[in-house]
């Protein structure tokens, strides 16, 4: 299951893991005009994580999706 919500600058997108226990938090996934911030709670510290994707990290990202494994250079 998934939100998303458009604030002023940002697309803000959930990933609510459903299912079988043991859940995993939730993701939230914050889509700028220039990066990608990916959010989920460290239920141990109760902190949360934040890694921030260039554009380009994304789309080599979506990319690798659908490969099989190997070492790639996009063009």
């Amino acid at each position: 299951m998934f939100t998303i919500e458009h604030e002023f600058d940002a697309t803000l997108i959930t990933l609510i893991d459903e299912g079988a226990a043991p859940l995993a938090e939730d993701v939230i996934v914050e889509a700028y005009e220039d990066c990608v911030v990916l959010e989920q709670l460290d239920p141990e510290s109760d902190q949360p994580i934040r890694i921030t994707l260039s554009l380009r990290q994304v789309d080599d990202l979506a990319a690798a999706l659908n490969l099989p494994e190997g070492i790639y250079r996009r063009k």
